[in-house]
């Protein structure tokens, strides 16, 4: 079958389109033929060999930990009426980068009937976070938010998710196609954080209060920033590091302003929770309320390019691999 390997760590160059031998379903796995691979930035980071999160997978590796497609094989002490039915599985930590993946049966999560499978691998990883990351920021009608990286797959789906919950959103990207795309996904403004004076927008727009609620899902000096005009008595959660590092807030800095930190470690609790933020989310979709943003699509011998994407931040939304 065809894949996709890591031989090496480094740039996205060092994704190889190769060939490798079918995969077996063992004892509860199940073989899926798979139509889409998602992908996400961490997924760069580990290739790269510098992702801080996670132990570097053993070389030479298929990349890739979410797939969807019909189950093709049943391995031994699995559910015959799996044979043939869509769903969306996990892969681990590798393995999706190819046209077939073994996956655990315990594990599959069946694609809602009227839901597209590149919709569905948008929405689990991406919509099951923004689901996880709303609830524990709690959202609350009349609010200002601020969401970071709002034209990504997660920030896309919180920009929605905010408006559900009845609160102004910012929506804070680089660019004018993805200020464009923020604003079509239904913010009420939307700010250029490449810009020297974007913080001053969000005051504007705020009318000097700042945002009550921030989504920093990009670190560094931008989530720095942002921690800088969180209203008082606001709730400022962080769940990624697009920049190469998280923000870091001393806790007598926001003890001082009346800020709650809700820190990235709030991500080592989402896992359990998955399925069921997820089943809400596609339920959301299936009602029109919410909708994925996949930006760019590629076939499976172009995941270099996927990468470099993801990488250089010309990518929209979500990008997927179709197989």
């Amino acid at each position: 079958m065809r894949v996709v390997q890591v031989h090496r760590f480094g740039g996205p160059e060092e994704l190889v389109a190769g060939q490798a031998p079918d995969p077996m379903a063992g004892p509860g796995q199940v073989v899926v033929e798979v139509a889409v691979a998602g992908m996400t930035f961490v997924e760069t980071q580990i290739r790269r060999g510098t992702d801080p999160w996670h132990e570097p997978p053993q070389l030479p590796y298929v990349p890739g930990g979410l797939v969807a497609g019909r189950v093709s094989a049943l391995g031994p002490q699995v559910d015959a009426t799996w044979l043939g039915r869509r769903v969306l599985a996990t892969t681990g930590e590798t393995g999706g980068f190819a046209e077939r993946a073994v996956a655990s049966a315990a594990e599959l999560f069946p694609v809602p009937d009227g839901l597209g499978l590149p919709e569905a691998v948008a929405l689990y990883s991406d919509g099951s976070t923004a689901q996880g990351l709303a609830e524990h920021a709690r959202l609350r009608r009349g609010e200002w938010v601020l969401v970071e990286a709002a034209a990504g797959g997660v920030g896309s789906l919180l920009v929605q998710l905010a408006r559900i919950a009845g609160a102004r959103v910012i929506g804070a990207a680089r660019g004018e196609q993805k200020l464009d795309a923020i604003r079509k996904l239904g913010a009420d403004a939307a700010v250029d954080y490449s810009a020297p004076d974007w913080t001053e927008r969000v005051l504007e727009v705020t009318e000097g209060a700042g945002p009550d609620v921030v989504f920093d899902g990009v670190g560094g000096t931008i989530g720095r920033a942002a921690f800088e005009v969180t209203a008082r008595g606001g709730r400022f959660s962080v769940h990624g590091a697009a920049s190469g590092g998280t923000t870091l807030i001393d806790p007598a800095d926001a003890h001082a302003r009346g800020v709650e930190v809700i820190g990235i470690e709030q991500l080592f609790g989402f896992a359990p929770h998955v399925p069921r933020w997820a089943d809400q989310i596609m339920s959301q979709a299936a009602q029109g309320l919410v909708r994925p943003l996949i930006g760019q699509t590629f076939p499976l011998d172009r995941a270099a390019q996927a990468h470099t994407a993801i990488e250089n931040r010309t990518a929209l939304g979500k990008t997927l691999l179709l197989i």
